[in-house]
């Protein structure tokens, strides 16, 4: 007889929690020094476009007017200089005014002297330890747009923010940058597990900065490939405040289905509820690259999306409306089975598909009777995928097969036999089968 060896259910009962996730932001800041937050001690830096990021900019490649936008998006004051030829900017905060060290920042590159007062600027930006020197150099190093979060919060101790309400804070701004690169695959009320492996792919060159005292938080996304999710983003979240709005003013919810196309889903309602829940108001800020330049059917200077705890219940409402709406999608899933179950011998059982084509999902399950339920079996102890028709339930996240019909093993190359032989192999027990009275 076989012993159970499947994993426990979780509690929507749709097989086992799935291996978390990575995290949606490498934990390494590309710039000389470190950012406050959980990733500082970490030595290695973000590969893709981060890779060469340990160094300052080089000065013969920025360009002087990049810089002065940086450094003018990040609290740096323009005080004097020399017309046409030179700007000073002198750094915000306490050591704004003229008490701090300022910077000459040539107006061109066409001057002599440019390159070496671009490169005095660069050293002192990566000498100062305020926080908007190292965004800026995170800004020169590779070109990025840049989202930022923050929430009005009781202070703790000394006017920091405690640590479990800055969690609070990263759980929601990864939950919104999710809901933008999920948008960008597809326009959705409930994205569930589709497209998730690709979306949080796609995230992986991101970078993150914590302000002063962890009341914000600032992701640079790299125009290459970050735009696409910037640019969903910042038209969902206006439409997601457009939304609220109406459904405040009116009590209908009819501006909810409209704005799916422009990306909102539950995963967004979701992260938002996130951020404004236990606060007096949030808000989202976005800013293009400027060496990238503004998107096309964008404004110039997006201005910040808000939120209050008044506008929570019309995006609770709103979460649960496109989780019920959503339909579920036909498909033809090809999938390696790596779990069967059944309560007899005989009769109707559960499969467990790993999904090699034909649906956005890592796995799903799926109910067969018994000759399709044979059929599985024979199939993954020859070492071959099987092929299923059904219909995708959007219960449970899309990992659910209904339906199903058109059982029947797939023929693949050797390469592909031999490692669904092995996973075979690793793991015999695979069967949960409930022996009747008379069997061994």
């Amino acid at each position: 007889m076989h012993r159970p060896t499947d994993e426990p259910e979780n509690g929507a009962g749709h097989g086992p929690d799935p291996v978390p996730p990575p995290p949606l932001w490498p934990r390494a800041h590309p710039v000389p020094g470190e950012l406050p937050g959980p990733w500082t001690g970490v030595p290695a830096a973000p590969a893709g476009p981060w890779a060469d990021a340990g160094e300052a900019p080089d000065p013969g490649r920025v360009d002087p007017r990049v810089l002065g936008a940086l450094l003018a998006r990040h609290g740096w004051r323009r005080r004097g200089g020399s017309a046409g030829r030179y700007s000073r900017w002198s750094p915000p905060g306490p050591e704004a005014g003229g008490r701090g060290p300022s910077l000459l920042v040539p107006e061109s590159r066409a001057f002599p002297d440019s390159e070496d007062l671009l490169g005095e600027a660069l050293t002192a930006l990566a000498r100062s330890a305020a926080p908007s020197a190292r965004e800026v150099l995170t800004g020169l190093t590779v070109p990025s747009d840049e989202i930022r979060w923050w929430r009005d919060v009781p202070p703790g101790p000394a006017g920091a923010v405690p640590w479990p309400v800055q969690e609070q804070l990263r759980t929601a701004a990864r939950g919104v940058l999710l809901a933008g690169a999920l948008a960008v695959r597809g326009r959705a009320g409930y994205h569930g597990a589709r497209h998730r492996r690709q979306a949080q792919a796609s995230l992986e060159s991101v970078v993150v900065g914590a302000a002063p005292g962890g009341r914000g938080l600032t992701a640079f996304l790299p125009v290459d490939p970050g735009r696409a999710v910037a640019v969903r983003l910042h038209h969902a979240l206006h439409a997601a405040r457009e939304a609220v709005d109406y459904q405040r003013a009116t009590g209908g919810m009819d501006a909810f289905d409209t704005a799916v196309e422009a990306g909102v889903s539950r995963e967004l309602t979701e992260a938002l509820v996130a951020l404004v829940r236990g606060t007096e108001g949030a808000g989202i800020a976005l800013a293009w690259s400027p060496a990238a330049g503004t998107p096309e059917g964008c404004a110039a200077r997006p201005e910040p999306v808000e939120f209050s705890p008044g506008d929570l219940p019309a995006l609770r409402a709103a979460g649960a409306r496109y989780l019920s709406d959503e339909p579920s999608v036909p498909v033809r899933i090809t999938g390696a089975v790596v779990r069967m179950r059944r309560s007899g011998p005989r009769g109707r059982g559960t499969v467990r598909l790993r999904v090699l084509a034909g649906a956005e999902v890592g796995h799903v399950r799926v109910s067969l009777d018994e000759e399709a339920y044979r059929t599985a079996g024979h199939a993954h102890l020859v070492g071959l995928p099987i092929r299923v028709v059904g219909r995708l339930e959007s219960r449970g996240g899309f990992r659910r097969l209904t339906d199903a019909t058109d059982v029947v093993p797939v023929q693949v190359d050797e390469a592909v036999r031999d490692r669904l032989m092995k996973s075979l192999q690793g793991n015999l027990d695979f069967f949960e089968e409930a022996c009747g009275p008379g069997e061994d």
